[in-house]
């Protein structure tokens, strides 16, 4: 027993390194250093005079609550981003139901995000009273995942989140417009009117 603490005592700094690559491979970990890059992005490369991130957003809605993660308010509009952590190969689009992931032989069916996130840019369209054409969905893929069919425009990986956003130059609101509806989402006061 003795032989074995000593042992441990001498090596124990081995162990965490030992456990760093299959930490490193995790889904979980691909999935916080995912959610980060996107975090990063949208608050390295926006404008902080034109752009404000908010996080986890929660609407009340007629069945419950629901929650965004990432809100971003601007004078070009409302975007609502929605971040998939997925793998493998991702067929879908705009009007399927479902859409397919293959990992190596291995097909599965999940419900097509654009879908979910339509639904929250609408709810949270509605809560704002703002028009649908004013509050932009937008789904972010982090992870191992190469899409195998064309993505619409508001389908991106990390790195293509911040583009999109950047594309939309139509003004919708004035300065104060934009504040207005910031102070009203961290109020937390988003009843859903529909």
């Amino acid at each position: 027993m003795n032989v074995i603490t000593n042992t441990l005592n001498i090596y124990w700094y081995l162990i965490p390194l030992l456990l760093l690559p299959a930490i490193l491979k995790s889904a979980w970990f691909k999935g916080v250093f995912g959610e980060f890059l996107v975090n990063f992005s949208l608050d390295k490369f926006l404008a902080k005079n034109q752009y404000t991130l908010i996080k986890n957003v929660t609407l009340a809605t007629d069945d419950g609550a629901k929650q965004i993660g990432h809100v971003v308010v601007s004078p070009f509009g409302v975007f609502v981003i929605e971040i998939k952590n997925m793998r493998g190969w991702i067929y879908g689009d705009e009007k399927r139901k479902q859409w397919t992931q293959k990992i190596f032989k291995c097909s599965g069916t999940f419900q097509n995000p654009l879908h979910q996130n339509n639904k929250n840019t609408q709810t949270l369209a509605s809560c704002l009273a703002l028009s649908s054409d004013q509050v932009y969905p937008v789904m972010v893929f982090i992870g191992d995942c190469t899409f195998k069919t064309k993505m619409p425009d508001n389908v991106t990986y990390a790195r293509g989140c911040v583009k999109y956003i950047k594309t939309k130059q139509d003004i919708h609101f004035t300065a104060e417009q934009v504040n207005e509806i910031i102070t009203v989402i961290e109020a937390g006061q988003l009843a859903n009117t529909l």
